[in-house]
């Protein structure tokens, strides 16, 4: 399957790299093909006429806790990532348009994140991994290979969000 080649509408999902001390924040879960590690987010409530940022400081509240009206710097666009892949066991492509923000955790506010997801009854654990970890691992969205840049603050040379290569079938494997 090549991605933008099924019709129909594609939700927005945010999503933030909030770093730390040369550590991101990521949401452990296990699946049945293995660990999938997500960038805490959700999806923008379109029907509502939701703005990402808005959704973004929701998502982070009912995820982690995290009030991102108390940061010093709001979070940054940095990427945007579409997505068009097939979900184990469903027959329609599963797609997304990742907006993936980066944000920088002062002490408290980083000690303040919960320990798990607040708002899944499986209650997945929430870890701080080393940015170099963090890359290596199946990451939702797939920003491994991008992950390092969370660290430098700002965006790219044209002060807008990197396009990055699409989350498809053949790249990007479900957990």
């Amino acid at each position: 399957m090549t991605a933008g080649t099924v019709a129909g509408p594609v939700r927005v999902r945010v999503c933030a790299v909030l770093v730390h001390d040369g550590r991101v924040c990521l949401i452990r879960r296990q699946r049945d093909a293995g660990l999938q590690h997500s960038l805490p987010g959700g999806v923008v409530e379109d029907e509502d006429g939701e703005e990402p940022a808005d959704a973004l400081r929701r998502e982070l509240l009912e995820e982690l806790g995290l009030d991102l009206a108390v940061l010093p710097d709001p979070p940054v666009l940095r990427f945007v990532q579409e997505q068009e892949t097939e979900r184990p066991g469903e027959s329609v492509p599963f797609r997304r348009r990742h907006l993936v923000f980066t944000a920088h955790l002062p002490d408290h506010l980083a000690a303040a994140v919960a320990a798990v997801e607040q708002d899944d009854p499986g209650q997945a654990p929430v870890v701080w991994l080393p940015v170099a970890d963090a890359a290596g691992l199946h990451l939702y969205p797939d920003v491994g290979a991008v992950l390092d840049q969370a660290l430098r603050p700002g965006t790219d040379a044209t002060g807008g969000p990197v396009l990055l290569p699409a989350m498809t079938t053949t790249s990007y494997r479900w957990r």
